[in-house]
């Protein structure tokens, strides 16, 4: 009995160990979700001046930015993504 309760522990601690990322692995992705967050939040800033402005051809110019801005984001997240997938 005790000899399948050690083996059913050493194979839930292995599936565990399995899943946890590097603490390189972590940081690399904590470092881009802050500057994906960061990018969002100035896309957001571009299309509420967007809104504020009553010239069409800047607010054009500026919502082309912050989704361009929101774009740059999502890549940094995939490259993140990408380069933890490669650490583990």
């Amino acid at each position: 009995m005790k000899k399948i309760v050690l083996i059913a522990a050493a194979a839930g601690l292995m599936s565990v160990a399995a899943c946890s990322k590097s603490p390189e692995a972590a940081a690399v992705e904590n470092n881009a979700d802050m500057l994906a967050d960061n990018m969002e939040m100035q896309a957001d800033n571009m299309d509420a001046m967007a809104d504020n402005t009553s010239n069409a051809v800047a607010t054009d110019v500026l919502e082309n930015a912050a989704d361009n801005m929101n774009a740059a984001a999502d890549n940094v997240r995939e490259a993140a993504d990408e380069k933890t997938d490669n650490m583990n």
